[in-house]
Parts: C-alpha cells; sequence; structure tokens
C-alpha cells in the first residue's frame, strides 16, 4: 500500500519524503482546502514535483474546494502548470470541477476528494464512469462497506483512505459552522475550526449559563478525537485499500516526521506494535478512535480539544554527523546534560544521546542552547543523517 503524506510547505514535502512517504499531497496557492498552510507557489509546485520524482515518490495537488462559477475563470492557466510540473494526480471534490478536468484536460489524473463523500458502490461507479483514477473514500465507511465497494469498482479505479490525523465533526468535512460564526468559509479553505472552541447552554428565559461538559477534563461537545488506524493496516488492505493516507497540512514538521515515521516502519515490520503506538503519542494529538472503521465498536468519538504529547521536539539535523560531533538547528531549548533521543527512518530510530558539548556558530563554547533556530554542534556518537530529529521527553 502506498503511504500518502501531508505537505503544508516544502519543508514538510522533504520531511515526509526524509521519513519514508510513498506519495506527498499539498496545494497551490488556491483551489485547496487548506488556505492557511504555507502552501506552494507556482514555480515551488513545479521544484516539488521535480524533487519527488527525483526520489522516486509522488505528488498530489489537492484542487477540493466546493467551486463557484468565478473559480473556473483562471483555472485553465494552473491546470496547464500542473500539467507541465508533471503531477501524478489532481485531488478534487466538485462534481462540475471533475466534470471540466476530465473535458478539458484529460491527462491529468483526477483523485476524488474525500469531500465529495463517497459512501456507496453507485457513487463510485458514477465517478469511475467519469474516468477518475483514484476515489478518497468518505471518513464515515466502515471496514465491511469498504469492501463492497471495492468490489463494485474492480480494478477500474483505486481506493484510498485516512489512516491518522483529526476528524472533523461534520459530515465528510462539510460544515457551516466557521462560516456562520467567523465569515471563514471551511469549505473553501478558511475553517477557523469554530468546533474546537469551548460552548456553554443557556435557556432561553433565563441568563444562568452552563458550560457544556462531558466530564472533568472539559468541554467538548463538537470536538472529535484524532483517527488512528496502525494496529490495522492488514484489515485495510484486506478491504481494498491502496493508498493509506495521513491528515495535517496544517501540522507541524515533527509532526509529519513523527507519523510518516511510524507508519512507514509499521507497514515495512521494523519495529512491534506496542512501540509504534508510543511513538505516535510522542507528538501533539487527541486521544485516539479508529473512527467508523469497526462500525458500532467505538461510538467514543468526543474528546477534549487539549492535544497532549510525551515528547517535545528539539532539534534538526542540517548535515549528516561525522568524526563525533553533529550539526543541529535548535527549535526548542536544551543544554549540556540533557538526553536527547533520535527519530530518524535509520537504526539510530530512538537510540539517545547525552550532551556534552555544544559549540554555537561562532566556535564558542554554551552550556545552554536558548536562541531559537540557532546552528550549533553538538557531540554525537551516533550516525545520524540530515533531516532527523531530536527530541526530550516531556
Amino acid at each position: 500500500m502506498e503511504l500518502l503524506a501531508p505537505a503544508g510547505n516544502f519543508d514538510k514535502l522533504i520531511t515526509a519524503v526524509h521519513f519514508g512517504a510513498d506519495a506527498v499531497y499539498f496545494a497551490g496557492k488556491m483551489y485547496g482546502l487548506r488556505a492557511f498552510a504555507g502552501n506552494f507557489e507556482d514555480d515551488e509546485i513545479v521544484k516539488a514535483m521535480n524533487y519527488l520524482h527525483q526520489h522516486g515518490k509522488k505528488g498530489y495537488v489537492t484542487l477540493n474546494i466546493v467551486a463557484n462559477d468565478s473559480d473556473f475563470k483562471h483555472i485553465d492557466q494552473f491546470l496547464e502548470l500542473l500539467i507541465r510540473a508533471k503531477v501524478d494526480g489532481v485531488i478534487v471534490s466538485d462534481t462540475g470541477m471533475i466534470y471540466y478536468i476530465r473535458k478539458n484536460f484529460p491527462s491529468l489524473n483526477v483523485h476524488v476528494s474525500t469531500q465529495a463523500n463517497v459512501n456507496n458502490c453507485y457513487s463510485a461507479k458514477f465517478y469511475a464512469d467519469m474516468g477518475v483514477t483514484r476515489i478518497v473514500l468518505a471518513r464515515e465507511l466502515s471496514l465491511n462497506q469498504i469492501k463492497e465497494i471495492a468490489l463494485a469498482v474492480g480494478d477500474k479505479v483505486e481506493l484510498e483512505a485516512f489512516v491518522h490525523g483529526a476528524m472533523c465533526i461534520s459530515y465528510s468535512g462539510r460544515c457551516l459552522l466557521s462560516n456562520y460564526m467567523t465569515g471563514r468559509d471551511s469549505n473553501r479553505g478558511a475553517c477557523v475550526q469554530a468546533c474546537r472552541w469551548n460552548y456553554t447552554i443557556r435557556e432561553v428565559n433565563k441568563t444562568e449559563e452552563y458550560p457544556i461538559e462531558e466530564d472533568e477534563r472539559g468541554t467538548y461537545i463538537l470536538n472529535s478525537k484524532d483517527l488512528c488506524m496502525i494496529k490495522h493496516l492488514k484489515e485495510l488492505e484486506d478491504a481494498g485499500i491502496c493508498s493509506l493516507k495521513i491528515e495535517g497540512r496544517m501540522k507541524s514538521d515533527y509532526y509529519v516526521a513523527s507519523v510518516v515515521n511510524a507508519y512507514r516502519r509499521a507497514l515495512d515490520n521494523k519495529n512491534d506494535i506496542q512501540t509504534l503506538e508510543e511513538e505516535l503519542e510522542k507528538t501533539s494529538h487527541r486521544r485516539y478512535t479508529t473512527g467508523f472503521y469497526f462500525g458500532s465498536d467505538d461510538k467514543e468519538f468526543l474528546a477534549s480539544s487539549m492535544p497532549i504529547q510525551t515528547a517535545e521536539f528539539i532539534a534538526k539535523v542540517v548535515e549528516d554527523s561525522q568524526k563525533g560531533t553533529v550539526k543541529v538547528e535548535m527549535r526548542n531549548r536544551f543544554k549540556t546534560g540533557d538526553e536527547l533521543e533520535v527519530l530518524s527512518p535509520t537504526d539510530s530510530f530512538l537510540k539517545k544521546i547525552k550532551i556534552t558539548n555544544i559549540i554555537n556558530a561562532k566556535g564558542e563554547p554554551i552550556d545552554d542552547c536558548k536562541r531559537v533556530q540557532e546552528i550549533v554542534t553538538i557531540n554525537c556518537p551516533l550516525d545520524l543523517k540530515q533531516g532527523d530529529i531530536l527530541r526530550k521527553s516531556n
């Protein structure tokens, strides 16, 4: 199965590749549903696709807004750019846009976005007959329902499913709450995540307000747990899924590294599942759920909006280690005496370094590295590669 990672910007794309993604999805400055991610300028899209193809990876560009007529006025130029850049597919939710691309730009592979909420055999057949090459299935499907769709479409179209990340409380992500409350349209990439806010309830004839609480942890009536299917990849494969999608174009570099690395190792059977489950606790997340995949087996979807994590991103390796040292870019404060753990796609994964020496850019020894993004050299007995990450337990 393909491991498909998010990239909110070019650095995150490089991180996804370094940690083992087979493909990456990202957006240009228009038409994508994450308008406040860094996203990619036109020339960066070309650069990104060159980088991906040089490394034997694929790249998919999102055009998954709910489109208005005005969105078609300048789209030809962008689609022509995507063809020149040799993108491997475009992720589209709007039926009109799918029709337009298939009619006018038939060389582009069209992937139907999860926003199109394909959740039955007939919808899947409809899109397959339109000539799409992949369907990103609705997140509301069970494994048994996915099997039925896979049997219905056969080898006409590939099936992709989300395996990890934030879950929207609205059906297939189609929400009006953000638009209604702030004027920022979630269906056009500007979601303010109003579902994560705290709310109270008041009887119309009284002034007292009462917090909406499920228990002592706080308010989360509109807030979903995060999806995590790392223990169930074989079941997804048996159901007919060919691509495993990680959510998170708005997430950090560290999040992309941690999650991609864990799922890559799970697919390659490099570590036991308990180790990888612990690994997924080390980056920011809400409590985990298997979503709808097992039907009624997991109905506890609501969770606290407060993210948790058990480790902190400390530094990123900027050059391969050599002669017992390594050059790193500081991301969070560390000092001599600290013990840092390695996040890497190599055998250095989970090994530890006791910091005894820190040399700043001026060649001066320091005991406390506290200047954000300062490049320093530290002692390193391990074989670390550019792009590896050092972290510290909370």
